[in-house]
């Protein structure tokens, strides 16, 4: 696959190095882990290797900070998230740019994703000034009830690859508003667009201290050091349910606590009565929307035998007509993973779903050429239960599961143990909602192919996760209860 050279981003800010206590620590000459394009495989840049010890003192760092930040007016506070969102869409050109060279995707997904991830620091810049408390005299009446709500103290932030901008905001935001100061650890593979916006924050004027990035090559070692040092009081992680489960032993040494946003298997019903152009649009953006790499891809479709042959042909027909091509090049409609390793896992799934019977209307098949890329892809004569509907894929494969009546859809819905989202496709917005209800997910969007916005809360149930993310909740993750017994 031919890469096509991404236009520089006019004006572009570029970090490499770990940022402790204020100060930028560059790598040194012959030192540091490589960051490439994954369109063809060319080194980009290379970043710092943090330490243990280093990340260690990032801690140190943001504990120090911690008392004049969370002393801030809460006002100061937010009018500090506000010039952060100013900034963020001003230089949205650059910041695009750097997200299409690291990560792969289309240039279009990352300008939605720009405009996503700012929005958390104007959504939580307002939340920062409403954070609320209670007054109230006891049963007994012998004194008043006070509850306070303070920040819950020094914050590590672990962000995956997928959503490089949008994962960072929609954690250092509320953790900011709330009065925390943070440790922020990025992918490997995407650390160029954090640097950015750790940058980005210090320009808005968020002190030294307050907002702390460390890239360890061995994130293992270091996360654990961090965990179990006596000033670190939360985890913040998105990523897969595998590594959230070893995280949350480790949170559990200290009472460090937790909040996971996890792995999904979003399950989709078209049900009989569905407008099927519709459900085809809406079907085609949950799974397509950065490449199918979203913990809210449509990873299961369930489709009524009634329209499930009139369903395939159409999303076949448009997901074939989908380009591959670098993130960067308009014409592209599908562009490159983030990794070699991403494309070998799906071309994995594909072909052991395929030696069990389904078939590939469209794609299926890695091209040949450099950069990790693999076309979008339908396969029907999908079971429910084969491997492919027990994983999430995490790329641009669309799996169909012909059902025949209602109940057996929303059985085969949940038959999973992670419930993040779902979504459910009929003409019947009443029906649909009901169905809704019975998902065992945290979301379920209705006649859409997107849910996610910062005014809502996200997150899910089951091994999808622990709290929840964005919303007037957002904020409470980073926040503790204080009661006050005052005699009257």
């Amino acid at each position: 696959m031919t890469a096509l050279a991404p236009a520089p981003a006019a004006g572009a800010r570029r970090f490499t190095g770990s940022f402790v206590a204020g100060q930028w620590r560059e790598p040194k000459p012959g030192t540091g882990q490589d960051v490439l394009d994954p369109a063809d495989g060319s080194v980009i840049a290379t970043v710092a290797d943090s330490t243990v010890a280093e990340c260690l003192e990032s801690v140190d760092a943001a504990a120090d900070a911690l008392a004049s930040w969370a002393e801030r007016p809460p006002r100061q506070r937010g009018e500090i998230l506000r010039r952060a969102f100013d900034l963020m869409n001003a230089e949205r050109d650059a910041i695009a740019h750097l997200i299409t060279r690291e990560n792969g995707k289309l240039l279009v997904d990352s300008y939605g994703e720009v405009a996503y991830a700012a929005e958390f620091f104007r959504w939580f810049s307002e939340e920062a000034v409403r954070i609320g408390g209670e007054y109230r005299l006891a049963p007994n009446g012998d004194k008043q009830i006070m509850v306070t709500r303070k920040p819950i103290g020094v914050a590590l932030l672990i962000t995956p690859w997928n959503f490089p901008a949008a994962m960072a905001t929609r954690k250092l935001a509320p953790a900011l508003a709330a009065g925390c100061s943070v440790v922020l650890k990025p992918a490997l593979e995407t650390p160029l667009t954090a640097t950015y916006i750790v940058d980005l924050l210090t320009r808005a004027g968020v002190p030294a201290g307050v907002v702390n990035l460390v890239l360890p090559s061995q994130p293992g070692p270091a996360v654990s050091a961090m965990l179990h040092h006596p000033a670190l009081r939360k985890l913040s992680f998105t990523g897969s349910t595998e590594v959230g489960r070893l995280l949350l032993r480790e949170a559990a040494d200290n009472v460090v606590s937790a909040a996971l946003e996890l792995g999904g298997n979003a399950p989709v019903i078209v049900l009989e009565d569905a407008d099927i152009d519709a459900a085809v649009d809406g079907v085609l953006v949950a799974k397509m929307r950065n490449g199918g790499a979203a913990c809210t891809a449509a990873n299961r479709i369930y489709v009524h035998r009634a329209v499930a042959d009139d369903f395939a042909g159409r999303l076949t027909q448009r997901m074939a007509a989908l380009r591959l091509g670098h993130g960067a090049d308009p014409a592209s409609g599908v562009a490159a993973l983030v990794s070699d390793a991403e494309v070998e896992k799906i071309c994995r799934l594909v072909d052991t779903t395929v030696a069990a019977g389904a078939c590939a209307t469209t794609g299926g098949r890695r091209p040949s050429g450099p950069g990790a890329f693999y076309p979008a892809t339908v396969l029907v004569g999908v079971e429910h239960g084969m491997e492919i509907t027990r994983q999430e894929i995490f790329g641009p494969v669309a799996p169909l599961i012909v059902f025949d009546e209602e109940e057996q859809a929303i059985r085969w819905a949940n038959d999973t143990d992670r419930g993040l989202i779902g979504y459910v496709f009929s003409r019947d917005t009443a029906r649909a909602v009901r169905i809704g209800h019975l998902l065992d997910t945290g979301m379920v969007a209705i006649n859409t192919g997107v849910a996610s916005d910062p005014a809502a809360p996200f997150g899910g149930v089951k091994q999808s996760g622990l709290g929840r993310e964005g919303s007037d909740v957002g904020i409470e993750e980073f926040l503790e209860q204080q009661y006050l017994a005052v005699p009257v």
